[in-house]
């Protein structure tokens, strides 16, 4: 089997020990490991694929964690150097009635923004099926710059490159300099998972119709629109495939999204669907598709946190079969 490799932040993010009151008024947290493509190599992992993730981390306690939560998922952590120069990045969050949150990122640098370009190597994407990035990273530091050299290398193997903009505006210097990122890496991917909360700010439109537009440039093939108890569709070129939104008890959405993308590629992953096969899965296969990966980040969200949040492939089989 080959692997999926995801690169970009892992950081810890502090979760509240209550729900419905703002970040200032939190008088206590949990620790868990998190960041987004951290999430999304520990989902592939969890479910039986080959993962490994790329990143830097401090030399400090946090960045132990992280490795130690990440092996304990089986992912491959071989591609996770440190350093001394910066610390791990924290997140605290605050969660609201819904279970929906507000983030403080310390992160000024974090280690992760120190990656460099040179440091990623090329043999690493050998056995690559798929590539994973989110646009935390994409800010003006040098782990912009080993983005792009890991989708160079990806690309010359073959693999496919699936991006998740999960939008985090606190951490830019405006509005404009998040949009335009995302939008210079956006064509360069096949897979782009947008959420509703997403579409305008990115394409400035508040429909797919007229988004797609936008969005379907370059080297995309498919399109992912989550829009969480609403459900999920796939847009190819020429086709739209929908499927409905399932009613649970959310406790925490920390890491749904993450939890979508992961385990779409993980099918993709599974049935050896490469990147000149995207375009014309069946509306039948994108259909399973898009109901295991909304009913995995559905799972995920009735429990706290997101990597011990995420099912196995067994537990998810019988979440899915009662």
């Amino acid at each position: 089997m080959k692997k999926v490799i995801s690169i970009g932040e892992a950081l810890i993010d502090f979760i509240p020990n209550q729900k419905g009151c703002e970040l200032k008024d939190v008088i206590g947290f949990e620790r868990v490991a998190g960041g987004a493509p951290a999430n999304v190599s520990a989902v592939v992992a969890k479910l039986g694929g080959k993962s490994n993730f790329i990143s830097k981390l401090g030399r400090d306690a946090f960045g132990d964690h992280i490795i130690e939560v990440l092996k304990e998922a089986n992912v491959n952590t071989d591609y996770v150097l440190r350093t001394d120069k910066a610390n791990t990045g924290l997140a605290f969050v605050s969660l609201k009635e819904d279970g929906n949150r507000d983030f403080s990122f310390y992160r000024n640098p974090s280690a992760d923004m120190l990656l460099e370009e040179n440091e990623v190597k090329k043999e690493w994407f050998k056995d690559c099926h798929s590539l994973h990035f989110c646009s935390v990273d994409l800010i003006e530091c040098p782990m912009k710059y080993a983005h792009k050299k890991a989708i160079e290398f990806a690309l010359e193997n073959k693999s496919i490159i699936s991006f998740d903009p999960n939008v985090r505006l606190p951490l830019w210097d405006s509005e404009e300099s998040c949009r335009d990122a995302i939008l210079e890496f956006l064509h360069l991917a096949h897979i782009v998972k947008i959420s509703d909360e997403e579409l305008e700010f990115i394409t400035g439109y508040d429909n797919m119709d007229k988004a797609k537009e936008v969005l379907f440039k370059g080297n995309v093939k498919l399109v992912l629109f989550t829009k969480g108890k609403d459900g999920a569709e796939a847009y190819t070129k020429d086709k739209i495939v929908k499927i409905p939104g399932s009613v649970v008890d959310v406790v925490d959405t920390t890491g749904a999204g993450d939890s979508f993308i992961g385990s779409f590629l993980f099918k993709l992953l599974q049935d050896d669907i490469n990147m000149e096969k995207l375009d014309s899965i069946s509306d039948e296969k994108l259909k399973e598709y898009l109901l295991f990966s909304n009913c995995y980040a559905s799972n995920s969200t009735t429990k706290k946190g997101a990597i011990g949040s995420y099912a196995t492939l067994d537990e998810i089989i019988k979440y899915m079969n009662k």
